[in-house]
């Protein structure tokens, strides 16, 4: 076999273009590292009954990019948001991550997904090991649990244990002042709403341990019709029930219980209630709903916190919710964490953000810190009260008190074998 030669290529002359071939290659991902601009990913849920989880979601980042643009950028790097839909589908919302990442040149990230996306998108974050900030996923163990843990990962999201002493307690007091022995709960079929009823019953308990649970509702999540879930309720006579479905789930819930004046026959108590999402759209607001708080500008009641609800308000001409300032403050804290470490690498901010506090309007004290340990927000302003059908909606709010979250979540944390 006669083996022939390109006429005027010698092996230097191909070995010259192999090389300048890898530098072609190469030289996107080299532009990208000096690139004026850095791209932040955002899976969120942008379509269906609860695409105002990522619309509110997605006001809240760009109103806080904008202001970080403003004052120079990212350690020096005009931010891109690249936002993607997934649908609320967990598979959806692995595969947006994933291409946002290795398609669109994202080099951080926001995971703006509720816990059923929030666990694929953490997957792939651990594979791809891209920086990523988990902004709604409430589910404790998404942070709490050590086999979950990856370092270039963090939640600026409300932790649900936090949530379940706060209104645990709470709930418990009125409980034992109004005699109220005999609960049902509904709250959504997934991870979120099992984990936080569990955590607030186990709480209601201890401080009130006569009572009991008679009746459990696990409605699947988006569903459509809650008359058999209320008709259920009705007929196992509870005294008090608690929820945790949230946004255009909680709001049609509560809309079809309203026909059947089930808000009038027991005391309830539903932990995503005190929020805009809920306050503003239910048609009939039922007066006396117990709730935490989510997002209402009034608490903490400061003028910071006051200031920029109104700026939200101003811009979008809506209230935002809990989701914004869950996602506010994780701009806030990359811009702190990256001007700290002079760099926009995830890898340097990873490092900057454990342990980082900041100032922040849904501070407790004024200040929010990323915990260094598991990597979770403490400090938020974090309280329940009862609802009120119009401004300012919640007009009081018992704030819960952190030295207690503290002490019994370490327990809690042990308890699971988590720590």
């Amino acid at each position: 076999m006669t083996r022939t030669r390109t006429p005027g290529i010698s092996r230097r002359s191909t070995l010259a273009l192999m090389s300048a071939g890898a530098m072609t290659f190469a030289a996107p991902w080299v532009a990208r590292a000096q690139a004026k601009t850095i791209k932040i990913g955002m899976p969120t849920i942008l379509s269906g009954r609860v695409a105002q989880l990522g619309t509110s979601s997605r006001n809240a980042v760009m109103l806080e990019v904008e202001k970080v643009n403003a004052a120079g950028g990212l350690a020096g790097r005009q931010i891109e948001m690249v936002i993607r839909d997934s649908k609320g589908q967990p598979q959806e919302a692995a595969r947006v991550a994933r291409e946002l990442v290795n398609t669109d040149g994202c080099e951080l990230m926001i995971d703006a997904e509720a816990s059923s996306g929030a666990f694929a998108v953490h997957e792939v974050a651990r594979d791809l090991g891209v920086f990523c900030i988990h902004t709604n996923s409430e589910t404790s163990a998404l942070t709490a649990d050590p086999k979950q843990h990856i370092p270039n990962a963090f939640r600026t999201a409300r932790q649900g244990v936090h949530d379940s002493i706060v209104g645990g307690s709470y709930a418990a007091a009125i409980a034992k002042a109004k005699g109220l022995k005999k609960w049902a709960t509904c709250s959504p079929d997934y991870a979120y709403g099992r984990d936080t009823t569990a955590e607030f019953t186990l709480y209601l308990k201890r401080f009130a341990p006569e009572v009991e649970i008679i009746s459990e509702s696990w409605p699947k999540l988006f569903q459509p019709d809650y008359t058999e879930v209320v008709t259920k309720i009705l007929q196992a006579k509870p005294q008090a029930l608690y929820s945790c479905l949230w946004g255009g789930d909680l709001t049609s819930y509560i809309d079809q219980a309203n026909i059947y004046a089930m808000f009038s026959q027991m005391e309830v108590f539903a932990v995503n209630m005190a929020d805009y999402t809920a306050l503003t759209v239910v048609k009939n607001l039922p007066k006396g709903i117990h709730s935490g708080n989510r997002y209402i500008k009034t608490f903490p009641s400061t003028p910071e916190n006051a200031a920029w609800g109104d700026a939200y308000k101003a811009k979008y001409n809506e209230y935002p919710t809990n989701w914004s300032w869950e996602n506010a403050t994780a701009i806030m804290l990359m811009a702190e964490a990256a001007k700290k470490a002079n760099s926009a690498d995830g890898k340097k901010i990873a490092e900057v953000l454990k342990g980082l506090t900041i100032k922040c309007p849904f501070g407790a004290d004024g200040t929010v810190t990323m915990r260094g340990d598991d990597h979770t927000l403490v400090g938020y302003a974090i309280g329940w009260g009862t609802t009120i059908p119009q401004e300012p909606y919640v007009p009081e709010v018992k704030a819960g008190d952190w030295k207690t979250i503290f002490e019994l979540e370490a327990e809690w944390k042990k308890s699971k074998g988590y720590t």
